[in-house]
Formats: C-alpha cells, structure tokens, sequence
C-alpha cells in the first residue's frame, strides 16, 4: 500500500473506533436495530445531498439496485445483527477479538474469489499477530470473558465471516466513484432495515427527547458512517479488499485510545504492548520493510 492508504486506514480505524464510543452514548436511549436505521437513514440522506451539490448522479447505482441490495446486507444487515445478537451472551472483550478476525476471513475469501488477491506467508502472519495485538489490548478482560455459549461466538465469527465476503463482493464496484457506492450501500441498507423497525417497534420506542442523544446519533450516522464508508470503499478500489480489511485491527485500538482521551480512563501497560503488536502485525502484511531487510 502506498503512504495514502495506510494514512486513510489509519483515519478510517479512527472514525471507526469512535463509532464504538458514539454508539454507547447513544443506545442508553434508543434501541439497538433502531439505532442501526437512524445510522444508515441519516447517512445515506447526507450523502444524497452532497451528490446534488457536486452534479454526481446516482443512477448508476440504481441501475446495479440488486448488487447494491446484496452488498447492503452482507455489509450492514446481517453482520450488525449477528453481533448485537451475539453481544447479548458474551463479553464486549471477547466479541472485540472474534470481530478482529476479519481479515483473517478477507485473506481467505479474496484468495478463493479474486485472481490479484492471493495468500502470502505475510499476510496469514500479519494478520495472526494483529489478532493476537487486539487479544492483548482487551487483557484480563478477555480471558474473564472467553466464557459463554458456542452460538453466540460463532454469531460475531459470522459477522466477521460476513464483513469479508462483503469486502471482496465491494471489488466489483470499482468502476464506480466510492461516495456513489457508499450512498448506494446505505440506500439500500435503509430500504432493507426500515420494515424490520418498524415491525419489532412502536413510533414512541425509538424516539428520545434528549439532545445529546441525537447529536451522538448524528455523529455517528455523518462521520463514523458516511464519511468513513467512503474512505472504505475507496480503499477496496485503490488498496484491494485485504488490504481494507485490516481497518478492523486497528478499531479496537481506535476505540481504547479515545476512552482514554476523552473519558479519562488510564491505558495500561498490557494495552502498549498491544498496539505494539497491531503496528507490527501492519508492518509485516505490508512487506515492504521485510524485503528492505
């Protein structure tokens, strides 16, 4: 990867990783799958708006509505629903460690599915040590978490599993402009998330009267998700879907740096050591300092 896409991965781990904290001030009111429609209702409109501003037309992605559909649900659908069901019988660590499998699953799928994307002995070990860094940041709060019933893990495995398919399914969208695709992901996820809220809530369920809610919410649906999908997307066109995937490393290490920033929790040393191992896990799925050594 260029030094453009490692400084876009780093940002979009960032956006990311601030989802996390954005989302926890924001589910104390509203609902989980609720949540999840405001998320990508308010992003996609966004994006609509700024394709009118700048004479972008989305019809392309209209004309590829089934494609977009599909990459909705791989995307958004079904792995935010795995991994809120998973999460309700087994621990935030231990789910955080299982969700930073993705590119493990990505390296795997883009070797099977893809002719430019094929296994190297660097990207398994690089990727190995990136899960062994987010295994190391979580701590003793993952070895007190590694409890919990099979379906539940295997349900935030499928969530990864599913993020991978939908990296390498992404690739076929190259040839569109990565803020039509991202507007298109989340048109679609809209479409497919709007009866599923309406039909398991009331209206007076999912509204909260509290500012603050609704300027997390905001945050979330603007930056963490519209912005961020394009820097995504833009990233599985230019870097490839592995390359990509590796953002989901760099989430968990995202996330526990900004508690730390902005709510005042102490990192520890386990949690150093970490970051280290992810910075490094990076290092050696790049390549290129190993072959200047």
């Amino acid at each position: 990867m260029t030094t453009s896409h490692w400084g876009q991965l780093l940002l979009l781990g960032a956006l990311w990783g601030g989802s996390f904290f954005f989302a926890r001030i924001a589910v104390a009111e509203i609902p989980p799958l609720a949540l999840v429609l405001y998320r990508v209702s308010i992003a996609a409109l966004v994006l609509h708006v700024w394709l009118r501003i700048n004479s972008i037309s989305f019809m392309p992605a209209l004309a590829r509505s089934g494609s977009f559909l599909i990459l909705a649900l791989l995307n958004n659908v079904i792995p935010f629903s795995l991994i809120f069901i998973g999460q309700t019988a087994i621990g935030a660590g231990l789910a955080s460690v299982l969700y930073a499998t993705t590119p493990l699953w990505t390296v795997l799928t883009a070797n099977l599915l893809t002719a430019d994307e094929k296994l190297s002995a660097s990207k398994l070990a690089g990727v190995a040590l990136g899960i062994v860094g987010a295994a190391t940041m979580i701590g003793p709060g993952f070895l007190s978490n590694f409890g919990g019933p099979t379906w539940a893990k295997f349900a935030v495995i499928g969530a990864a599993i599913s993020y991978a398919f939908a990296a390498v399914f992404a690739k076929q969208f190259r040839d569109m402009k990565p803020v039509v695709v991202a507007t298109g992901q989340l048109t679609a996820s809209t479409v497919l998330m709007t009866p599923i809220v309406l039909l398991l809530y009331e209206p007076r369920d999912i509204v909260s009267s509290n500012i603050s809610i609704w300027m997390a919410v905001g945050t979330l649906a603007i930056l963490t998700t519209a912005f961020a999908f394009i820097l995504y997307f833009n990233l599985i066109a230019s870097a490839g879907a592995t390359n990509a995937s590796l953002v989901t490393l760099l989430v968990p290490a995202s996330a526990i740096i900004l508690s730390t920033t902005f709510l005042g929790e102490r990192l520890e040393l386990y949690e150093f050591f970490g970051l280290a191992l992810i910075i490094s896990s990076l290092v050696v799925v790049d390549g290129r300092f190993l072959r200047w050594r």
